[in-house]
C-alpha cells in the first residue's frame, strides 16, 4: 500500500469532457484524510472510505468541503486555488489526502492525491492542509503547455 502524489488520470479525461468546474461557486470539492494503508495515485478514479481515517472531533467520513477561490492564468499556467483546510478536536494520523468533486455531474470522482511525505499526527487538536501558493510553479492544480 502506498500513496503516490499525482493529479487522476481519470481526472484529466473528464477535464476535457467539462466534468469539473473550477470557478468560484460551481463544483463542490472536499478532501479526505487516508492512513498509510490506503492507495492512493493517478489510477485513482474515486473517493472511498477503504483506509480512511476515523472519525474524530470535526473529521467525519468523506473528509471536509475545501473552499475554492478560483482559477486564474499567469505566465501560460492556468491555476486553482484552495484555502487551506483545519479539522478541529482531532486525533489521528493521516499519511496523505483525496480531492474529489461532490457534485452531481462529478459523482465523487478523484482530483487529485496527496502525499504528505510521512505520518502527519494531531492530538486532541487541530489537523491542517496547507495549500500551496497559487503561483504557476506551485499551485495544488495547474496546467501547462
Amino acid at each position: 500500500m502506498a500513496i503516490t502524489q499525482a493529479i487522476a488520470n481519470s481526472f484529466k479525461k473528464e477535464l476535457l469532457e467539462g466534468q469539473h468546474n473550477f470557478a468560484s461557486g460551481q463544483d463542490k470539492f472536499k478532501i479526505a484524510l487516508y492512513t498509510s494503508s490506503a492507495t492512493l495515485n493517478s489510477a485513482t478514479t474515486s473517493f472511498t472510505t477503504g483506509n480512511q481515517v476515523a472519525n474524530t472531533g470535526q473529521y467525519t467520513s468523506g473528509g471536509g468541503l475545501l473552499v475554492n477561490s478560483g482559477t486564474s492564468i499567469s505566465a501560460g499556467v492556468a491555476r486553482v486555488d484552495f484555502a487551506d483546510r483545519s479539522f478541529t478536536g482531532v486525533t489521528l494520523t493521516a499519511r496523505g489526502a483525496l480531492i474529489y468533486n461532490t457534485s452531481a455531474t462529478a459523482t465523487n470522482a478523484a482530483v487529485a492525491a496527496l502525499d504528505f511525505g510521512g505520518d502527519k499526527t494531531a492530538t486532541s487538536g487541530v489537523f491542517t492542509i496547507q495549500f500551496p501558493a497559487p503561483t504557476s510553479t506551485a499551485a495544488i492544480l495547474r496546467i501547462s503547455g
